[in-house]
């Protein structure tokens, strides 16, 4: 009789920072930058501590990396969202929006990233840099997209930050005269 083998795969370094930052990306929405231990991001993405911190040198670099990671979920949708206005002749701006409101009800941990990320960019640089680099790329794709001037554009991302404000708070599933007037009749604010 043969003996049976079992070959184990291994996997790289990148499907490994992948899978921790998957992992990482609900425990640091859940608990916050200084809140979320590493220990349990670590048991989370089924690794070692240790080797959290051999992917990612410092904690600061790992939750850089996950702000990164709903950047580029929001980037992703606002794309789709503006090929999608120009397929149907509809306004890239607008259409833009409601895709943002869909993302904030369908992925909370965008909503929550963002939220910690802003509060943890005064005291991380790495964070704050981060963040930095969120605003300037989705402040880009969201100008070239629509064409908007300045003034339409600054109103808009206004409108995003109040959005993210009343969806964290669940303004919109109350029924007082404030919620209503603040989140607006945009799906999602």
């Amino acid at each position: 009789m043969a003996a049976s083998s079992t070959t184990r795969v291994l996997s790289t370094a990148d499907e490994r920072r992948e899978s921790l930052l998957d992992a990482a990306m609900p425990v640091f929405a859940e608990r916050g930058y200084h809140a979320a231990p590493t220990l349990e991001i670590a048991k989370a993405a089924g690794i070692s501590q240790a080797y959290v911190f051999r992917l990612f040198p410092t904690k600061a670099e790992l939750f850089a990396a996950v702000c990164s990671r709903a950047r580029e979920r929001m980037i992703d949708t606002f794309r789709a969202a503006a090929k999608r206005a120009r397929a149907n002749d509809l306004a890239p701006l607008a259409e833009m929006g409601n895709a943002y409101g869909e993302l904030l009800e369908s992925d909370r941990d965008v909503l929550l990233i963002q939220l910690h990320s802003q509060v943890t960019s005064g005291a991380e640089p790495l964070v704050r840099e981060a963040m930095q680099r969120t605003f300037r790329e989705l402040y880009a794709l969201v100008a070239a997209e629509s064409g908007a001037g300045e003034e339409e554009l600054r109103g808009w991302f206004a409108h995003g930050m109040l959005c993210n404000v009343m969806a964290a708070i669940g303004a919109e599933d109350l029924d007082e005269t404030w919620a209503r007037t603040l989140t607006g009749d945009v799906k999602g604010c």
